[in-house]
């Protein structure tokens, strides 16, 4: 009986953490998006414009292909 309570115990907790472990990274990948959000087009856009750039499609495709290399690049 105490084999089958300590297999039962074991795989109870590895459960409860793994279901743990998911909700809090969750929690925290939310938090980190909600006070990093990504860059994106409209964004670049308005940075050009307040740098008193005119911002055209090709400048803002290049800049966003830039940065998705660069991240490319930092993850490797």
């Amino acid at each position: 009986m105490n084999l089958g309570l300590a297999i039962f115990l074991i795989i109870l907790a590895l459960v409860g953490g793994l279901a743990g472990g998911f909700f809090l990274a969750r929690r925290y990948m939310m938090k980190y998006f909600e006070e990093n959000p990504p860059i994106d087009e409209t964004m670049i856009r308005t940075m050009m414009l307040s740098m008193g750039q005119k911002p055209s499609e090709r400048k803002i495709n290049q800049m966003v292909n830039q940065m998705k290399a660069q991240s490319k690049n930092k993850n490797k």
